[in-house]
């Protein structure tokens, strides 16, 4: 028999499922997640199994049931509660920002918060600018939050469950384009540490730091390029905070050349601030600029064209990767 596959729906939801089994404490809200069982299916069939009390279908106010379940964390549970689009954040910002990020510090680590967001992110579903964005850069510029973007099947069943034992405030974000993606994943639980990159493909000439769905179009883009004799290492952090920064610069040490892709916007995002921990900690390794693969800094359009143009292609990325290595000082 050959290793199990699955969907990163399915392992997700087998997180949730195996967690709540082992830990009562562990408790389910937001829009749709009980009886619908969650749009995108990430909580089916846990509302049947564990029962209303704790899959908690919630009214749509971002405001009243993220801070209700900052609450419930302060109290001793350990909610998990989906926040339906990364864009809905603008309604409950306060809660994330100053009750979600701060609570623990200014109680001296008296009162813990282990509390899970789970949220979606990522554009090419023809959804428009409000339901497509990818903004986890504004969760990573607030100090007290902890930021997980997985890749894969088996990184997003790890560290979830992982997230959920941690008794610090995470925002767990799920790309749209990913959840039909198939991948090994063990049936038994695991965990997979927050902080800690994943190197998906080893290489000498190029480093890629690329996230969620781009590290697909990464992998993709460096098959191509080997093809053209050049080796790229394609790293995925998984984590955005804490973030694995030694496997990124023990990387461009060894390639001395740097491409980082992101869906996210290009001012004061994760991209520049991975090319700003390069120039700042590994500048006398670089052979050429860093170059950043990001979408332009416009709202997502409508239109199936510009949407497609608008997001980041393997083409860009290869493009890119020759740049920097055909860069001359």
């Amino acid at each position: 028999m050959g290793e199990r596959v699955i969907t990163m729906v399915e392992a997700l939801n087998e997180a949730l499922d195996q967690i709540m089994e082992k830990d009562p404490t562990v408790i389910i809200m937001g829009e749709d997640v009980g009886r619908y069982g969650g749009i995108f299916g990430v909580t089916k069939g846990l509302l049947e199994k564990y029962g209303p009390e704790r899959v908690r279908d919630t009214p749509i106010s971002e405001a009243g049931f993220i801070g209700a379940a900052i609450g419930a964390a302060a109290a001793g549970l350990r909610p998990v509660v989906e926040l339906m689009f990364i864009d809905f954040l603008g309604v409950c910002f306060d809660q994330i920002f100053n009750q979600m990020a701060k609570i623990r510090y200014m109680f001296g680590g008296k009162a813990k918060l282990p509390i899970v967001l789970r949220t979606t992110c990522g554009a090419g579903f023809r959804a428009a600018a409000q339901h497509s964005q990818s903004l986890h850069a504004l969760f990573i510029h607030v100090p007290g939050l902890k930021v997980v973007m997985p890749s894969t099947p088996y990184d997003a069943k790890g560290l979830l469950i992982a997230s959920i034992k941690d008794d610090d405030p995470v925002i767990f974000i799920e790309h749209k384009g990913l959840y039909g993606i198939k991948g090994p994943v063990p049936k038994e639980m695991y965990e997979i540490p927050l902080g800690v990159a994943d190197i998906k493909k080893e290489g000498k000439d190029v480093t890629i730091v690329a996230t969620a769905a781009m590290v697909h179009k990464a992998l993709n883009a460096a098959k191509k390029l080997e093809e053209e004799g050049i080796s790229v290492e394609v790293i995925d952090p998984r984590t955005l905070v804490p973030l694995d920064v030694d496997t990124i610069l023990n990387s461009i040490k060894k390639t001395g050349r740097l491409v980082v892709v992101d869906e996210g916007y290009p001012r004061c995002s994760f991209a520049t601030d991975i090319a700003a921990i390069a120039a700042s900690m590994a500048f006398e390794y670089l052979k050429a600029p860093v170059k950043l693969v990001t979408p332009p800094a416009t709202p997502i359009p409508f239109s199936p064209v510009l949407e497609d143009a608008w997001i980041p292609s393997e083409k860009d990325i290869i493009e890119a990767v020759k740049k920097v290595v055909e860069y001359k000082k």
